[in-house]
């Protein structure tokens, strides 16, 4: 289950701190601080203030193009939500369906890898998304 609880909490601080940039923040607030009321009351409100905090965060990263700060963002909401897994197994199934909710295709959280090589007078093209591409 170990496996299984890092990828999600990997998943979740992706997806969490993607959201947290778009118009679904409200909703990942909602639903992050319920998820922890039910399941840490007792640490419900820190959670609350800190996905405040770490919005602002996002944001000023966003607008400074600032990769690593949203890295490290992303780090610390996976460590936060792995340690939740950790101590409340119960809540894998909510956290997923939570998950599952704030972004049902999670396109938020998926990660593109791409591999190519090109020799001599070769071209090649990778997008992970929409490509355009105008040669003259």
């Amino acid at each position: 289950m170990d496996s299984e609880v890092t990828l999600l909490a990997q998943s979740a601080g992706a997806t969490l701190v993607t959201l947290m940039a778009t118009d679904a923040w409200h909703r990942v607030r909602d639903g992050i601080t319920q998820l922890w009321r039910r399941t840490q009351p007792e640490r419900a409100e820190i959670v609350a203030a800190e996905l405040e905090a770490g919005r602002e965060d996002v944001l000023t990263a966003v607008a400074a193009d600032d990769q690593e700060t949203l890295d490290e963002l992303r780090l610390q909401w996976q460590g936060l939500v792995r340690r939740l897994l950790v101590a409340r197994p119960a809540a894998v199934e909510e956290m997923r369906a939570l998950l599952d909710q704030l972004d049902p295709g999670g396109s938020a959280a998926r990660q593109i890898t791409q591999h190519a090589t090109a020799s001599g007078q070769a071209r090649v093209y990778q997008a992970g998304r929409d490509q355009h591409i105008a040669e003259r």
